[in-house]
């Protein structure tokens, strides 16, 4: 049996090859009185490879049922073309059709528009734009784990589900085993000691918490891994269930934690533009046309540092009328972010300091008792792309901290621990995979940079 071989490597060949096969699905098919010519895809690639058949060819009778989006099977020889744009195409030896796709198939346009391809989810990877799409956000996966890897962290794998809530919003999935028929009650209320764990279950909303108790062990970790959040929200910019990379590092201080996270970004930027140029250069075409100038100025600018008062402070006296009016103490908006980098300062921009009333507990009071040596990367067309902190490790403030929030410390017993036995400063961030695939892609939707996206009413697969 022919060892089959991928689409890639076939149109990467240094010479002609004889004898091959390779599979794949049918993009278009024209024909002439002597020969047909096959358009075929396998997914390894943007590009399709040519098939040329002829009478010769075995199974050339049956040519004329393929259609576009069936499967079918080629061996043959792959030798130089002769038409522009292409370097290499195969002669058919012999085509065997799989499975023929009725003409109701759903793709036959060659553009289709992003809301319909959403509702038909589980074929939209067989498009252009989405096949890149996913294998943009296969290498990025790989690349960050690289990143941290290389640089001697340890990943971690943190728990998905959860006894306690990292951000303290409550705006987390239930998880339980009781019976929603005969659920069992306290004085009115749902009796969680007769559940699975014995208390409220929850889905994380991020692996922050327990990952510092690694870290204060290992020293460098990160958890890389889907996290949940059940906040009723259908904005562009909002899913149910996402993907978090989330490192943490002993003894670093808010500026270490503002390198690291300038550094994963322009990492992962360059590693696109090396390792997926012919993908992203499909949305510099169809999606952004700005998209490369602006992974350019990613990698071509250190990131301006600007605290969260000099933040306000500029929005204020900008000439623009924003929905939200900028006000210190008050939480920074999408639109802020924008105009702080697409206008004022026109690249990345790192805000810290924010006030401590509007932060976790988890974020390290400064000297002046009112700001937290928290900080959030802010990119160009996304805003937010990364948010972390430096952690707060002192026992009595964290104790104070967790009070304040309202939040009951038995449940945070065992992260308070970690403060009494050998404490160290330490930093971490935040940064979500789906928001970078769309810093990376121009992609202005964020449930088009995930294979299923979850949404309120929305459950599918």
């Amino acid at each position: 049996m022919k060892e089959k071989l991928r689409i890639h490597n076939l149109l990467n060949a240094t010479q002609p090859l004889c004898d091959i096969a390779v599979s794949g699905w049918v993009r278009t098919r024209r024909d002439s009185k002597e020969f047909s010519f096959i358009e075929m895809n396998d997914g390894s690639c943007l590009s399709n490879i040519q098939i040329i058949a002829d009478i010769n060819t075995a199974g050339y009778d049956k040519i004329q049922s393929i259609t576009t989006g069936s499967s079918i099977s080629v061996t043959g020889q792959l030798s130089q073309s002769p038409g522009k744009g292409q370097k290499w195409e195969i002669s058919a030896a012999s085509i065997s059709i799989i499975d023929s796709a009725p003409e109701e198939y759903p793709l036959q346009k060659k553009r289709h528009s992003d809301e319909f391809l959403r509702s038909i989810a589980h074929l939209r990877p067989r498009t252009n734009k989405y096949g890149a799409m996913f294998r943009i956000r296969s290498k990025v996966s790989h690349a960050i784990h690289n990143f941290f890897q290389d640089q001697g962290f340890n990943w971690v794998h943190t728990p998905i589900i959860t006894g306690s809530d990292c951000e303290g919003a409550g705006e987390m999935f239930c998880v339980t085993n009781l019976d929603m028929a005969s659920v069992p009650k306290n004085d009115n209320k749902v009796d969680f000691s007769e559940d699975f764990f014995g208390k409220q279950a929850h889905l994380t909303v991020s692996g922050q918490l327990p990952l510092e108790t690694y870290c204060l062990s290992l020293g460098m970790v990160y958890s890389f891994g889907p996290t949940f959040r059940s906040e009723n929200s259908n904005t562009s910019r909002h899913i149910a269930e996402f993907w978090m990379v989330e490192p943490e590092v002993a003894f670093a201080d808010l500026e270490d934690n503002m390198q690291l996270g300038e550094k994963l970004i322009k990492h992962l930027t360059q590693y696109v533009l090396d390792h997926c140029s012919e993908d992203i250069e499909l949305f510099g075409q169809y999606v952004d046309k700005d998209l490369l100038d602006r992974l350019a100025n990613i990698l071509a600018n250190t990131f301006t540092r600007l605290s969260y008062t000099d933040a306000i402070k500029i929005l204020q006296s900008a000439k623009q009328d924003f929905e939200f009016k900028p006000e210190w103490g008050k939480e920074l908006q999408s639109e802020h972010e924008r105009f702080l980098t697409e206008v004022y300062y026109k690249q990345p921009v790192i805000v810290y300091d924010y006030p401590k009333d509007i932060k976790a507990f988890y974020m390290r009071v400064n000297d002046d008792n009112k700001t937290v040596a928290a900080m959030d990367i802010l990119v160009p067309k996304i805003g937010e792309i990364i948010g972390g902190s430096q952690r707060e490790e002192r026992h009595d403030i964290l104790l104070e901290r967790l009070h304040s929030s309202g939040l009951n410390q038995e449940d945070y017993w065992w992260y308070i621990d970690t403060r009494k036995f050998g404490t160290a400063p330490h930093s971490g961030f935040g940064l979500g995979l789906e928001r970078f695939l769309m810093l990376a892609t121009g992609t202005s939707n964020i449930r088009d940079v995930i294979p299923f996206p979850r949404t309120p009413k929305h459950l599918e697969f």
